[in-house]
């Protein structure tokens, strides 16, 4: 297939893209990924593995683990998602976007393997999905590009998550949320069980992770594998957080002296308490990897993420983040609160999975009205649900389900009263708005 743009790449991929809009469980599954791991020649053996999950602040650490590697001196591949405004996004070599030369390079690899298979290839007689194909693309690009290092994001879950086919040097897993639970269970020990799937035999793992029955899930499958668990709150006090509209900073305090002889005060320019935890994870990562502190601090100091509680100057002031679950849309309400002490509006719209009523319970104590709308296309949304929801908890709300117009709206109304806007509820909602606003 002849590539000329990335647009012609996203194009091909779409035409696979059988997975993340109709969540089907019994699609959810890994062969067809080990087969196309056979098919390339184990690329994700070229160079060393960091593989992150968790329900949320997954791309952030992964995001600052990456920094820290590349101000060590390595060559870093990131793969995350969503991505905002380019599906590049979720490639990153070097701390930006793959290279249009890398990509169709790449892309017409990929196509031209593909080519000669067929879907009576792949196990179960099924073709591979988007994200299938997107990672194998991702792990292509990394070999060309020949990094050193590769910081790789799980998409949903872990266990069987497509970039579960890697061999990594590191295992970090990010604290656990009730999400995804028609795929992943309806409890925080499964969904605990699924994100502790990428464990592997003898490979270190740390953990954020601080609720008590996801530990003890983790604890277990890390002690079954041989496999040595440092846990955050075990290892570390952050002392002294500060959250300003320039970043997050703490001071890290390290229990045992072997790790970091003294205090370190970790300073991010990404916002909310949480990233202060993301911080000291990734410092704790990279430290395990050979990165000195200077290059820790630098690497921690430099990261910076799309959609993570992200300001954006202007009339009004935009604030956009893609928080999706009852702890995260809480803590970034309690951030925006002690930002905008003034106040401001809310635009929000959420899949359908997502949990509307909590989400609504966790905002309304900053909040009393709300623009509901759809996040985008991309995902199935019930906004009816949503409003009802809203309302339940004393909202008034105004639904518009035309995505652009919910947008448009909520930017004269945040504009007139004089105050800054918060877009959350979804990455997807957040990119439809980065896209108006620029």
């Amino acid at each position: 297939m002849k590539f000329d743009s990335t647009g012609d790449v996203y194009a091909y991929l779409n035409r696979f893209l059988n997975f993340e809009r109709r969540l089907e469980p019994t699609e959810y599954r890994l062969d067809r990924m080990q087969r196309l791991r056979e098919l390339f020649g184990r690329l994700d053996d070229a160079y060393r593995v960091v593989h992150v999950a968790g329900s949320k602040g997954k791309g952030s650490t992964a995001t600052m683990i990456a920094a820290c590697l590349a101000e060590a001196g390595g060559t870093v591949g990131l793969y995350t998602s969503p991505h905002l405004l380019s599906f590049t996004e979720r490639i990153a070599i070097g701390g930006v976007p793959v290279d249009d030369g890398t990509l169709l390079s790449c892309a017409r690899d990929l196509a031209g393997t593909m080519d000669g298979e067929s879907p009576a290839d792949f196990p179960g007689g099924e073709a591979p999905t988007y994200f299938e194909l997107l990672t194998m693309l991702g792990f292509l690009c990394f070999r060309k590009a020949g990094c050193t290092d590769a910081v790789i994001e799980v998409g949903l879950g872990g266990r069987l998550d497509s970039t579960n086919v890697v061999t990594p040097a590191a295992c970090v897993i990010t604290p656990i949320e009730l999400e995804h639970t028609e795929l992943l269970g309806a409890t925080i020990p499964l969904i605990a069980y699924e994100k502790a799937g990428i464990i592997k035999p003898g490979v270190p793992v740390f953990t954020s992770a601080a609720r008590p029955e996801a530990l003890d899930v983790i604890r277990a499958r890390a002690r079954d594998l041989g496999a040595p668990l440092t846990v955050l709150d075990e290892a570390v006090s952050l002392d002294d957080i500060r959250v300003s509209a320039a970043g997050t900073s703490a001071v890290a305090r390290w229990r045992d002296r072997s790790v970091f002889e003294a205090p370190m005060e970790l300073r991010t320019p990404m916002i909310g308490r949480v990233q202060a935890r993301n911080a000291a994870i990734a410092a704790m990562v990279a430290k395990s990897l050979g990165v000195d502190e200077p290059a820790i601090l630098r690497g921690v100091g430099s990261a910076r993420l799309r959609a993570r509680f992200e300001i954006i100057t202007g009339d009004p002031v935009v604030i956009l983040d893609g928080a999706h679950t009852e702890d995260s849309i809480r803590a970034c309400a309690e951030d925006f609160s002690a930002l905008f002490p003034g106040g401001g509006s809310l635009l929000f719209g959420c899949a359908k999975d997502k949990p509307a009523r909590p989400m609504a319970a966790a905002l309304r104590p900053f909040f009393s009205s709300v623009i509901v709308t759809r996040p985008g296309t991309f995902k199935e949304s019930d906004t009816a649900d949503i409003e009802a929801a809203f309302a339940a908890e004393g909202f008034e709300v105004a639904r518009l389900d035309d995505t652009a117009k919910a947008i448009e709206s909520a930017l004269g109304r945040a504009s007139g009263a004089g105050m800054p806007l918060l877009v959350t509820g979804s990455f997807y909602l957040c990119a439809a708005t980065a896209a108006i606003i620029g």
